[in-house]
């Protein structure tokens, strides 16, 4: 595993806009997709990244699966309606429709080890399915990416629209598939374009409408509404659910949701599989597991990992996150990022070993798609945490 020194092609701005990806730029100029450097796996390396990532998602399963047997959900700061929504889906997983995920990863050719799971709406999708991959096309040709992300989304899709064609589900899946985001939001709005248009491709209507203009019609039916008042009853939604039924309309939505007039994608047990807390639930299940790193919600108990990472539970783009250096008193703090999540609760995990090189830390996201491992992206940045100014850097499979 190594960082390797590029020259970004001439016309690289337009050939990635030609792909949708609008948003390589970030504010004040700095770049978000950076092709000037790229990472270089073995195939080793590669198939341990792919092994790594199937073993954590049997394991994420397990402890949700734990976590709602043994009744942890109001541990976890769910109350008694989302709970009955987490339970009802979990109890019909086995066919509920479920689309993707995103480990993050810190492995830096020897230890590997997790980080976090986003289960619910992971983002950096485009640039990690499409645009490395087409710039793999232009640069490498004869060479390799660990990169089916597109072909994963894509049989989930076909797999979807056939069993909403047979009339299956309790109730039917739909066979028109409303997407929605916050708009406006660039990358957001990108990510739902793009897979609608999977969706699309694989035989599914898709009908995109803005999270703001979804309404609400009071009546002897009911239900929610896209902007021209038809009625949606599949939806996928690009915000977290604990936004969703914290919203005015959130009661209805529960409702909706649980009288089973009304699917999202994701299911609401992915929620659990996106909260901090449940790394610390994974350790406690696999503490022997050399991919997890140690975690608890003491602040007392972390200073025994000497580094620690402080990570809100519903924290995103790594705000509010700090790395803490045991002191003879509590702790000094060597970094930190601020934003929206200070007043939320908290984990402590044990510091990992990034990919460096160059003055840059790397972290890996490694894809599931359609209940698979399919494929990884890089992330680095000059601060030892990834934040929402982390650039996106192409990857390449060493040749053999």
């Amino acid at each position: 595993m190594q960082r390797v020194r590029i020259d970004p092609r001439p016309d690289w701005r337009e050939k990635v806009e030609a792909l949708g990806f609008t948003w390589h730029t970030a504010e004040g100029g700095r770049p978000y997709w950076d092709e000037s450097a790229y990472w270089l796996f073995s195939s080793d390396e590669v198939d341990r990244i792919e092994e790594a990532t199937a073993e954590l998602y049997d394991m994420v399963l397990q402890a949700v699966g734990h976590v709602i047997d043994t009744g942890q959900l109001e541990a976890f700061g769910y109350d008694a309606e989302a709970q009955g929504l987490i339970v009802d889906s979990w109890n019909r997983r086995d066919w509920e429709p479920t689309l993707y995920a995103r480990f993050d990863l810190a492995y830096d050719g020897h230890g590997l080890k997790l980080l976090e799971l986003n289960g619910d709406t992971p983002t950096s999708l485009v640039e990690a399915a499409v645009v490395q991959w087409w710039w793999l096309q232009d640069r490498f040709p004869d060479q390799d990416q660990f990169n089916s992300i597109h072909e994963k989304l894509t049989a989930g899709f076909e797999t979807y629209a056939q069993v909403a064609a047979g009339g299956q589900g309790d109730p039917p899946l739909s066979q028109v598939l409303h997407f929605t985001c916050v708009t406006p939001h660039e990358e957001d709005e990108g990510t739902v374009t793009y897979l609608a248009a999977v969706a699309a491709d694989a035989g599914i209507a898709p009908v995109f409408t803005p999270l703001a203009d979804i309404g609400w019609v009071e009546d002897a039916q009911g239900g929610f509404v896209d902007g021209q008042n038809r009625p949606i009853q599949t939806l996928f939604k690009l915000a977290p659910w604990e936004w969703l039924l914290a919203d005015p309309f959130g009661r209805h939505l529960a409702s909706e949701v649980a009288n089973r007039r009304l699917r999202l994608l994701e299911p609401a047990w992915k929620m659990l599989a996106s909260h901090k807390r449940l790394l610390v639930t994974l350790k406690q299940l696999f503490p022997d597991s050399d991919l997890l790193l140690d975690a608890t919600v003491s602040r007392e108990k972390a200073r025994a990992f000497g580094e620690a990472v402080r990570k809100p539970v519903l924290g995103r783009e790594g705000q509010n996150v700090s790395i803490l250096k045991a002191a003879e008193v509590g702790f000094d703090e060597e970094a930190k990022v601020g934003g929206n999540y200070g007043d939320d609760d908290f984990i402590y995990q044990a510091r990992a070993n990034l990919a460096q090189a160059d003055g840059n830390w790397a972290v890996i996201g490694s894809w599931i798609a359609n209940r698979e491992p399919c494929g990884m992206g890089v992330r680095e940045s000059t601060s030892p945490i990834t934040g929402d100014t982390a650039r996106f850097v192409p990857h390449v499979l060493a040749a053999e």
